[in-house]
C-alpha cells in the first residue's frame, strides 16, 4: 500500500495569514506628510476665521453694515459710457453691471484686435523684407518694454490735447467725424430692416460653419475642399445686402453739429479710444512673439514640401505652417488674453467707466470696502476662468491625437 504523505500546512499558513498591522509611528513617512497637511490646513482656517472675525469688529465699531444689502439702494451717480439704460435713480446693481458690460465690450473688443494685429506684426518679422521685418521688431521691442500705464496716458493725451474741438472736427468719411470729444459715427436707426439684416447675418454663419463641416468630411474622403472663403464671405455679407436691397435701404441716425458738440450717432469717446488702443497695440507685440515662435516651431521640410507641392508662399502660410503653429501658439495666447482683460482695470486711470472704476465710486459713497473689493475679484475670476475654458477646449479640440 502507498502511504499517504500529510500536507504540509506551515508555509502556506504563512502566506494566507492576515498582514501584521504596524504600529503608528512618526518615523513613516506617510503619517507625518497628513499630520503636516492638517497642521497647515488648520492654521490657514484658524488664519482666514482671525480675519473674519477682526474684520466684522471694526467694521461694527464704525457702524458699517456687513453684506451686500446696499445693491438694491439708489446709487445716486452717472455714467456717461454705458451699453444700456442707466441713470442716477437707478440701484447700485444696475450700475454694477453698467461696468460690467463696459469691460466685457473692452475686453472683447481688445482680444479680437491685439490678435488680428498681433498675427500680422508676427508673420511680419518673419518677412523676407529687410525693411519689415525690422519695423516689425522695432514695433514688439518698443512696446513690450514701455509701461502699459504710460501707454494709456499717452494715447489719451494724444487724443485730448492733440485734436481739434467740435467745431473744426477732422471729417474722415462722410458723417464720421473726429474731434477731442471722440470719433462720432452714424448709427442704425429704428428701422426693421436692420433686425432682418442681423437675422440674415446669423443665417450666414450657421450655413457658413455647415459647410465647413461637409468640406471637411469631403476632404477626409476625396482629399478636395470646397474654397470656403470666398462662400463664407459671401453668405456672411452676401445674405445682409440681400435684406438690405429687399428693403431699398435701412435708415441712419447720422452725428450733427449742434452747439459746441455733435449730437445724434454713435460716439466713440477719448476714454474708450485710448483704452482699446492702448490695449491692443501693447498686447499685439506679446502675441506677435507667440506667433513667431510658434511658426518656428514648424519644422522647416513641412514648408519645403508644401512649395514642391506647387502651393504659393501665401498657401503654404495658410494651409500648412499656421495650422501646425496653432498647436503651440494656443496656450501662451490663453495668458495674453487673461492679461488683457485684467490690465483693462487700468481703465479708472484715463476715466473710463469699467467695473473697478464703477466699484471704486460705490466703495467711497457707501463705505462697504470688504464687499465692493471682492466683487472686483470674483468678478475678475469669473471671466478669467470662463475664458481658460473656451480657449482650453479650443485647445483640446486641435491637439494631434496619438494612437
Amino acid at each position: 500500500m502507498t502511504s499517504m504523505t500529510p500536507p504540509q500546512s506551515g508555509p502556506r499558513s504563512t502566506l494566507l495569514a492576515p498582514p501584521r498591522s504596524r504600529p503608528l509611528s512618526l518615523n513613516d513617512p506617510g503619517l507625518r506628510a497628513l499630520l503636516w497637511q492638517l497642521l497647515v490646513g488648520a492654521l490657514v482656517l484658524l488664519a482666514g476665521w482671525t480675519l473674519l472675525h477682526n474684520t466684522l469688529q471694526n467694521m461694527g465699531r464704525l457702524g458699517i453694515a456687513s453684506g451686500f444689502g446696499y445693491l438694491g439702494r439708489e446709487s445716486g451717480f452717472a455714467i456717461e459710457e454705458r451699453m444700456i439704460e442707466y441713470g442716477p435713480t437707478n440701484t447700485y446693481a444696475r450700475a454694477y453691471l453698467v461696468g460690467l458690460l463696459n469691460t466685457l465690450k473692452v475686453s472683447a473688443l481688445g482680444i479680437v484686435l491685439a490678435t488680428l494685429l498681433g498675427t500680422l506684426i508676427g508673420i511680419g518679422r518673419l518677412s523676407g523684407n529687410w525693411l519689415v521685418s525690422r519695423l516689425c521688431g522695432a514695433y514688439v521691442e518698443s512696446l513690450r518694454n514701455v509701461p502699459l500705464l504710460l501707454q494709456l496716458f499717452f494715447w489719451y493725451a494724444i487724443i485730448t490735447e492733440g485734436l481739434p474741438g467740435p467745431r473744426q472736427a477732422l471729417t474722415l468719411l462722410p458723417d464720421v467725424f473726429l474731434s477731442n470729444r471722440g470719433l462720432k459715427l452714424p448709427a442704425p436707426a429704428d428701422d426693421p430692416a436692420w433686425s432682418w439684416m442681423a437675422a440674415a447675418f446669423a443665417l450666414g454663419i450657421v450655413v457658413t460653419l455647415v459647410l465647413s463641416a461637409v468640406s471637411r468630411g469631403r476632404q477626409a474622403s476625396t482629399g478636395r475642399r470646397l474654397p470656403m472663403l470666398p462662400i463664407g464671405l459671401g453668405l456672411i455679407l452676401g445674405l445682409p445686402l440681400l435684406v438690405l436691397l429687399a428693403f431699398g435701404g435701412a435708415g441712419l441716425d447720422t452725428p450733427r453739429l449742434q452747439g459746441f458738440n455733435f449730437t445724434g450717432g454713435v460716439t466713440l469717446t477719448p476714454e474708450f479710444a485710448a483704452l482699446l488702443f492702448g490695449l491692443v497695440t501693447y498686447t499685439a507685440a506679446f502675441i506677435a512673439e507667440t506667433v513667431r515662435s510658434g511658426i518656428l516651431a514648424v519644422a522647416r521640410g513641412q514648408t519645403e514640401a508644401a512649395h514642391a507641392l506647387g502651393l504659393s508662399g501665401g498657401q503654404t502660410l495658410r494651409l500648412v505652417v499656421l495650422p501646425q503653429a496653432l498647436r503651440v501658439i494656443i496656450p501662451p495666447v490663453t495668458s495674453q488674453f487673461l492679461n488683457l482683460t485684467k490690465n483693462s482695470s487700468l481703465a479708472v486711470a484715463i476715466g473710463y467707466p469699467d467695473f473697478v472704476s464703477v466699484a471704486n465710486t460705490t466703495l467711497n459713497q457707501t463705505g462697504q470696502a470688504v464687499e465692493g473689493v471682492a466683487a472686483i475679484m470674483i468678478v475678475y475670476l469669473s471671466i478669467s476662468l470662463a475664458l481658460s475654458a473656451l480657449l482650453n477646449w479650443y485647445n483640446a479640440r486641435i491637439k494631434l491625437v496619438e494612437r
